[in-house]
């Protein structure tokens, strides 16, 4: 038997129990992409690791969580989304996912990765109502979590929507992990793109700039600043049908607008240093990358905003300027070079047809 907070039985693997999707056709199911490998996938856990993973974070597992994790341990999926009866922060009828976590601690994101669900407690806030599960396209600003508190730690959890945007707000999803899993389906059953289109058309025209922004815009003394940065992400959303910044040259050139603005504030000394936010960091007044544009606090927002980001992406793009010589070292840290902002914001102007 699976005992409470990893303790197992002599009887070892076999006595957990099985069949919770034995007639679930998971053709289809998971992304097997280079990412998804190497960021949420581990090798099957064993007893022993289960039972630390499960000390570590203070509840037993559901044994259908188990017995996905010894089929594959991790991944992301291609049936992405799952229907609720309430209305989130994300749709009026689903939820979305990018990945299911590992059992371990080796991938990123794993139950006990670097970006799992201690670290989404730990640094991100959540409440401590169980375990976060998945994560979503938001980035961290939303989260799937095994909540814990009618069962108690040794029973079986519910399935949760956790909006860090509203305030932490949580909706219900699944009875419990297996009926989740059971109805994820493909995203195409969910056609919102009209709808995604037009809000975040409202988004980039209208949504209020960061702090930051606004700062960075008036010591660059560009009067056209903020039209150039809203046509910009007016192009990237009519392109994609969302506001989303990945690795196309329109996502570069965004990169670019917002390294420039930052460097009107502070001098970046390495790539962490522009992109996060101080430990403990709770305002607006360090400059940053995710408080640019991907983030805002729950108690002073603002509109702008992708309402996540995929630091991958913005590492090559990072890489791919430095080797370029389009970002240069500059006394203490990095600037981008003076001929290619000059070239930037001459493109950026072309953009927003303000030459």
């Amino acid at each position: 038997m699976h005992d409470p907070l990893g303790a197992t039985s002599p009887a070892g693997p076999t006595a957990r129990s099985t069949g919770h999707f034995a007639d679930l056709d998971f053709a289809g199911f998971w992304n097997d992409g280079d990412y998804s490998c190497e960021n949420y996938l581990e090798p099957t856990p064993s007893d022993a690791l289960i039972a630390e993973v499960e000390a570590e974070l203070g509840y037993r597992l559901p044994d259908s969580y188990v017995e996905l994790a010894r089929m594959r341990n991790g991944g992301m999926v291609e049936r992405s989304c799952h229907p609720t009866d309430e209305p989130t922060g994300w749709a009026e009828d689903h939820i979305q996912i990018t990945g299911i976590y590992a059992i371990g601690r080796t991938a990123t994101y794993s139950l006990c990765g670097e970006l799992g669900s201690a670290f989404m407690r730990d640094e991100w806030d959540y409440p401590d109502i169980g375990i976060g599960v998945a994560d979503t396209p938001s980035a961290g600003h939303e989260q799937i979590m095994l909540d814990y508190r009618a069962c108690g730690p040794t029973g079986e959890p519910c399935v949760v929507h956790v909006d860090q945007e509203a305030d932490y707000a949580i909706t219900p999803v699944a009875p419990d992990f297996a009926s989740f899993v059971r109805n994820l389906v493909s995203e195409d059953e969910f056609d919102d793109s009209a709808e995604t289109l037009a809000a975040d058309l409202e988004t980039v025209r209208l949504g209020t700039l960061s702090p930051i922004v606004r700062r960075a815009l008036d010591a660059a003394d560009l009067p056209d600043g903020e039209a150039v940065v809203r046509a910009l992400a007016e192009r990237i959303v009519e392109a994609k049908g969302f506001y989303s910044l990945h690795a196309d040259p329109d996502s570069h050139l965004m990169y670019d607008a917002m390294f420039w603005l930052y460097s009107h504030l502070t001098t970046a000394t390495s790539f962490e240093d522009f992109v996060h936010r101080a430990e403990g960091q709770t305002d607006y007044a360090r400059p940053c990358y995710t408080l640019m544009v991907t983030t805002r606090f729950v108690d002073d927002p603002y509109g702008f905003c992708t309402g996540g980001y995929a630091e991958g992406f913005l590492r090559d793009w990072w890489d791919a300027r430095i080797q370029a010589g389009h970002i240069v070292p500059s006394g203490a840290g990095y600037r981008l070079d003076p001929e290619y902002a000059t070239q930037l914001v001459r493109v950026l102007r072309a953009v927003a047809g303000t030459l």
